[in-house]
Formats: structure tokens, C-alpha cells, sequence
């Protein structure tokens, strides 16, 4: 009987094309993957990928062939589209706990040689001024409220009382700020992440796109050569912007959205009445042999303190870094929401959502940390919102897409969300957690508590703080 074998066939020797092809070939081949492997070499490689993958579209193929992209100086805008694709995976130069120099920001190639050039760059610098500014007397309020615990050591405390001044100072960076970003992804993914960089409005992110392209050419020479632009992303987006309904959904007036915002922030805009029990249902399902809706139709007939039990079964064991059972992904929720931008470059890392961001806009206010006023900062801080705002409406005129870079973290933007309740335990615990940022634990709880009101029976094996959103809004936020 054959021996069980588990080994890594390692880039360090293989290329991601070769290692992608050994793979491949054991769905024919009676071979061991060492044996495979050995016989190939990458021009053989490069040759089965073109008649396989490239010719008859075995695309899956390519998911064995694995890239690591280092990204640097790029802008926070333009990280929102790098990161829009799914089965990547991202970390990025955190704003919580980096300070950014007065000369880290992109000018988006759009403004080269135009009039309104020198005057973004202005503002840009001067709410880049205002940063540095802010962050002494912050801080100097931190450390008078948090002194220094019992042998704490220097570079402890320091990370300690960091975390908390320049957790609040970033809401004054602008979208326009550079940033780093390490990026895994299989060649499947990166093929399709580069036809949207490459499809993007913005020059900036269409740069990008290219140097990807260039970058991955070199390690998987085969599997990305014809990603281009997509006229289908392209065009849809143009026609839908031009559109005759588009020009009245714009005509809404600005009072209007900002009455709606203020009022409804988060909105819990649909979801499935019966969630609750389509879920205790196909974990019944899991453990039986009958049809779904037979499981269902058991479940409707269930008294409250039967559901309860049925929902104590599949929870109760649940801890704290335990991902609950997929079943939970059978009822969906679909929030309508409006955050800060900070809130929201949290919010876009949950990439099991569907999300519909809006634009970058100054039109909907903007958040006043109470920190920031607290110190003696506040006139300073709505100085920079107000210079941000300005900008903001002269390049809209020009480009609705470069006026994005002008925004600081501070506005609120709008976005539409739908998430399983399986993928709402994982950012309502994530993100409600106390070393979470303040901006996206209000979100987080918020989120909870609409669920809870209409689905109590799951949402209460959610570990949540004791706090609610209001609790945290009073205690970390003055007017909008």
C-alpha cells in the first residue's frame, strides 16, 4: 500500500508557471508531482499554459501559480481599486500607528499642466501642514490622560499612546496620500485585477495597471500577456454616468442628502424575514437525509423556546476565533450606510461583502473627533475641512473622479452593503473590539444592533463590547 506523502513543490525552485503546470497535470498523469515536476522546464511549461489555459480557457489552472507584488508610493484612492478584487490578499502602511510626511501625496497625472494644478497641490500641502500640526497637541492631551503604566517600558508605552494621537490626526489625510502595500494573489486573480486597473477612469490607477502587468510578466509569462482593458467596464461606467436618470438622481438637492445622512446614517434596507429559520433549517439539513423544504417547513412549526434550543445547538460553542459553521450564510442582510472615509478603508477590507462605495465627496460633512477639539485643535481642523472643500467642488467641475484625491479621512461617504450572517460575525466581533479604531466600532455596533432587532434569536452568540453605537458617538465624536 502506498506510503501517504505531503510536501511543498517550492518557488525557491520552481517557477509559479512550472509549479502551476506539476499541479495540473496529475488530473492525467500517473506520476508523482516530484516526478512531473522534474520533467519540466519553462518553456514546456510556458507551452502548456498557452494551448491549455490561454487556448481552451482552463483558467483554473492558474490559481496554482502564486505572486507577491510589492506596491509602494501609491495613492490611498488608488489602493481602493488594487484592493477591490476578492481572493486577494492585502496588507497596507496603517494610518493608526504611521506618522506621513509633508511631501507623502500623489499628484494624479490629470492635473499635468492644467490650471488647477498649482492650487491643489496648495491645499494638499496645507492639510498635510495641519496634520503635522495636530499631532503634538493630541498627543500632549494622551499622555496627560494616560500616564505611564507600572515598568512600561519605552517603546510600549510610546506604541501604546501612539495608537491613540495618530489614530485620531488621520482624519485630516486626504485620499491623496501615499501609501505601501504587499499583494498576494494567484495569476487568475491578478489577470483579472489587472483588466480593471487597466479599465479604471483614474490615469493614476491605469499606470498601475501597466507596471503590474510588467511586473508579473516577468515571473508568469504566459498566464497575464493579455490582460487588457475591458471596453465592457469601461463603457458601462461611461454610459451610466452620461445617462438621462443619472443627470436627475444628481439634481437631488444637497440639504436633502445631508437631512437623510444625519438621520439614517445606517440603514438596514433589506433582509429575509425567515433568515432565522432557513439557517436552523439547513443545519438541520446538514445531520438529516430529508429535502430542504421539508427541514423548513419542521423549522416554521417550531414554538420560540424550540428555535432557541435549535440556535443554543449550533452556537453555543462557538469561540472566539472560531469561524461559525457556513450554514449561517443562508440569510442575507443589505445596509445602506454613510461613514467616514477612515471608517471606510476598515470597511472595504471585508471583501466576502458586496459593496457599492460612492464616490469621494465633501458634500455629505464631515466628523469632528472630540480629541481633536479638546486640544485646542478644532478651528485649525475645520480651517483644513473647509480649504478640502473648496478644492473639492473646483476639480469636480473639472473631473468628478481627481476630485476624490482632495478628501480628507474626516468626510463621510456613502456605501451599500450586503453581507451573510455568517461573514456579520466576523466584522461585528472584529470590528467592535476594543483596539478597534472608534470610527469603525460605531459602524460595527450599529450593524449589530439592526440585526438584533430583527433577528435575535443568532445575532446574540455576536460577541460585541458592552457598548452601544450612541455610547461610542458621545464618547469619541462632537457635531457632524
Amino acid at each position: 500500500m502506498p506510503t501517504r506523502d505531503i510536501y511543498l513543490l517550492s518557488p525557491r525552485s520552481l517557477s509559479p508557471e512550472t509549479i502551476a503546470v506539476a499541479f495540473a497535470k496529475t488530473s492525467r498523469s500517473p506520476q508523482s508531482f516530484r516526478e512531473i515536476a522534474a520533467e519540466l522546464s519553462d518553456e514546456k511549461s510556458a507551452q502548456f499554459h498557452e494551448k491549455w489555459v490561454v487556448g481552451y480557457g482552463h483558467a483554473s489552472v492558474a490559481e496554482h501559480a502564486v505572486l507577491h507584488i510589492a506596491f509602494e508610493n501609491v495613492s490611498r484612492i488608488a489602493i481602493e481599486s488594487i484592493e477591490g478584487n476578492r481572493l486577494a490578499s492585502y496588507t497596507e502602511k496603517s494610518t493608526r500607528y504611521q506618522k506621513w510626511g509633508l511631501d507623502d501625496f500623489t499628484i494624479p497625472p490629470e492635473l499635468n499642466g492644467h490650471p488647477l494644478c498649482d492650487e491643489y497641490v496648495e491645499t494638499i500641502r496645507f492639510l498635510f501642514r495641519t496634520y503635522a500640526e495636530s499631532l503634538d497637541p493630541v498627543k500632549s492631551l494622551i499622555l496627560e490622560r494616560s500616564p505611564r503604566r507600572e515598568n512600561e517600558k519605552d517603546e510600549a508605552y510610546d506604541r501604546r499612546i501612539r495608537s491613540q494621537y495618530v489614530d485620531t490626526c488621520r482624519f485630516i489625510l486626504p485620499a491623496a496620500a501615499n501609501a505601501n502595500l504587499g499583494m498576494t494573489a494567484n495569476a487568475r486573480v491578478l489577470e483579472n485585477a489587472i483588466r480593471k486597473l487597466l479599465s479604471h477612469p483614474l490615469a493614476e490607477v491605469r499606470e498601475i495597471g501597466e507596471q503590474v502587468k510588467r511586473t508579473a510578466l516577468s515571473e508568469v509569462p504566459t498566464l497575464v500577456k493579455y490582460a487588457d482593458a475591458v471596453p465592457y467596464l469601461v463603457e458601462t461606467n461611461q454610459e451610466l454616468r452620461q445617462a438621462e436618470h443619472a443627470e436627475k438622481i444628481r439634481e437631488i438637492s444637497m440639504d436633502s442628502v445631508r437631512s437623510v445622512m444625519k438621520n439614517n446614517w445606517c440603514t438596514l434596507i433589506d433582509y429575509d424575514h425567515n433568515g432565522e429559520k432557513k439557517v436552523l433549517a439547513a443545519a438541520l439539513y446538514r445531520i438529516g437525509e430529508m429535502p430542504y423544504a421539508d427541514a423548513l417547513d419542521y423549522v416554521l412549526m417550531l414554538k420560540e423556546a424550540e428555535l432557541a434550543q435549535l440556535a443554543e445547538s449550533l452556537l453555543k460553542r462557538l469561540g472566539k476565533f472560531d469561524a461559525p459553521l457556513r450554514e449561517l450564510e443562508y440569510t442575507t442582510y443589505t445596509f445602506d450606510l454613510v461613514m467616514d472615509q477612515g471608517a471606510y478603508a476598515e470597511f472595504k477590507r471585508h471583501r466576502m461583502m458586496t459593496q457599492t462605495p460612492q464616490l469621494l465627496t465633501t458634500r455629505l460633512g464631515y466628523e469632528i473627533p472630540l480629541l481633536i477639539t479638546e486640544a485646542g485643535f478644532g478651528s485649525k481642523y475645520e480651517a483644513a475641512m473647509k480649504s478640502a472643500e473648496e478644492m473639492f467642488e473646483k476639480l469636480y467641475a473639472f473631473n468628478p473622479y481627481v476630485a476624490q484625491y482632495v478628501v480628507p479621512n474626516g468626510f463621510n461617504r456613502r456605501v451599500l452593503a450586503q453581507f451573510n450572517l455568517r461573514e456579520a460575525f466576523a466584522f461585528c466581533q472584529l470590528r467592535s473590539a476594543a483596539n478597534a479604531h472608534y470610527s469603525i466600532r460605531r459602524v460595527a455596533q450599529k450593524i449589530y444592533e439592526e440585526m438584533k432587532r430583527v433577528h435575535p434569536i443568532l445575532t446574540k452568540f455576536i460577541k460585541v463590547l458592552d457598548e452601544t453605537w450612541q455610547s461610542v458617538d458621545e464618547k469619541y465624536f462632537g457635531k457632524v
